[in-house]
């Protein structure tokens, strides 16, 4: 007999994921909402040029990452693989344009990409997403990292510590990107694969490779984006770290981080809560920190690349790319399922009963079905109780109530039900007393006030 399974790299959500799953899109709602940001939900399925133009044809994502499926129709669909060009899209589409800016979303949701799976990452995975377009303030980076950071710390995230760069504007990149490539021809021939269709398609993802050859030639002596970028550009980003300062959130200056994406310009950045803590820089000027290895929590994981999880930047072409004027935009997105594994991870696994105060056990055909109309009524009253219809001997539900610490426990049976009655039963003291069904709501609620 076939078994099925879930597809590779999915999987089902049960209970005890959902709890968490919930938690923190409760947290980003609170948060997101008290920022300003409105909820936003986008289709899981989107027209492939949608991201083979805004994400990039050179990154990853598009060019091994997309799960594209054509329809019977002829249209070319692809499961979204990330938020910021549905989002784009939508923007345009219902003349967000005419809003006053910046306008603010917020989204929660699952995201594709076929990509290997592994400790953290699945071919099905969730993000809590905020994108803030119109404006092209330095504050605006300033406060998408400071909420990113906040919702973070209220998930009980601590030693939080911000990876952030500046890539320029897209009209100042390509005298960087020259150098560049400069340098990198000349060890062509040491770089890995991709890179080599790196150099020749989009250089500045080599800075991104995780590869140690390439980590190597990159840390010895590639020119370091910083370094050219224009007077504004260099104040701007001069600006988003003095912000941090204020805000006494702890961040490091990462030269090599790019994201993997096509459509960052200025403000890159990526959250990651270090095992040791991380003291703030005195000033916005520090040294260059280079991006070492942290430590991981067990020994299983100690070989792993460590996980972001937060991350975003400016994106202020794309959405003139997709059509509209020209917006600037910032934003980013969480990482939910690297959350709640972590989050799991400290949690003790400890097996906890749902305790309920009241347990409802009937006898008979009868007793069952006025057992479901009781129910009912308590549900309205918003009185919450347990119960066991499927069975039928009394003893055996008594035992389930018990284990389920229930104070009370009402029972239904044939004389009961004929004379419209029900006996509620002290678990604690053993006594019981008849009450008459019409009036056992009320009863109820107080004795559980």
């Amino acid at each position: 007999m076939v078994k099925f399974q879930s597809p590779t790299g999915m999987r089902d959500l049960l209970e005890e994921d959902f709890k968490h799953f919930q938690k923190i899109e409760r947290v980003c709602q609170e948060i997101a909402r008290f920022y300003g940001f409105k909820r936003i939900e986008t289709p899981i399925l989107e027209e492939s040029a949608l991201f083979e133009k805004g994400t990039g044809f050179s990154t990853e994502i598009v060019k091994k990452q997309m799960f594209n499926l054509e329809t019977k129709g002829g249209d070319h669909l692809v499961l979204r693989p990330e938020g910021t060009p549905s989002i784009v899209r939508a923007y345009l589409e219902k003349g967000m344009e005419s809003l006053p800016k910046p306008v603010k979303l917020w989204h929660f949701g699952p995201f594709f990409r076929h990509e290997r799976p592994q400790a953290g990452r699945y071919r099905q995975f969730y993000q809590a997403g905020l994108e803030s377009l119109g404006s092209d303030s330095w504050i605006i980076d300033s406060q998408i990292i400071q909420i990113f950071y906040n919702i973070l710390k209220s998930l009980g995230f601590k030693n939080l510590i911000v990876e952030i760069n500046s890539i320029g504007d897209s009209q100042h990149r390509a005298y960087y990107k020259k150098n560049l490539v400069s340098y990198l021809k000349d060890y062509r021939n040491s770089l890995c694969s991709d890179c080599k269709r790196r150099l020749r398609e989009n250089p500045l993802r080599i800075l991104d490779c995780k590869q140690e050859k390439c980590q190597k030639i990159i840390r010895d002596g590639t020119p370091q984006i910083i370094d050219y970028l224009c007077r504004k550009c260099n104040n701007h980003f001069k600006n988003v770290l003095e912000t941090l300062e204020e805000l006494e959130i702890s961040y490091k200056l990462n030269p090599y981080l790019v994201r993997g994406l096509d459509y960052y310009t200025r403000t890159v950045f990526e959250i990651f809560e270090e095992t040791e803590p991380t003291f703030l820089p005195t000033k916005a000027t520090s040294d260059v920190a280079k991006a070492g290895a942290r430590d991981t929590e067990s020994e299983e994981e100690k070989n792993q690349e460590p996980l972001a999880l937060a991350g975003g930047g400016r994106y202020d072409d794309l959405v003139k790319l997709l059509g509209g004027k020209e917006t600037p935009a910032c934003g980013g997105a969480l990482g939910v399922d690297r959350i709640v594994n972590l989050i799991k991870k400290r949690t003790k696994k400890t097996r906890k009963i749902i305790k309920h105060r009241i347990f409802l056990a009937q006898i008979g055909k009868f007793p069952k079905m006025k057992a479901l109309k009781l129910m009912e009524k308590f549900r309205k009253s918003e009185i919450k109780i347990a119960e066991a219809l499927d069975k039928d001997s009394l003893s055996s539900q008594l035992k389930l109530a018990d284990k389920l610490k229930a104070e009370y426990v009402l029972i239904l049976g044939q004389k009961e039900t004929l004379e419209e009655k029900i006996i509620l039963r002290n678990m604690k003291t053993g006594k019981q007393k008849i009450i008459a069904i019409k009036k056992i709501v009320g009863e109820v609620k107080k004795k559980t006030k």
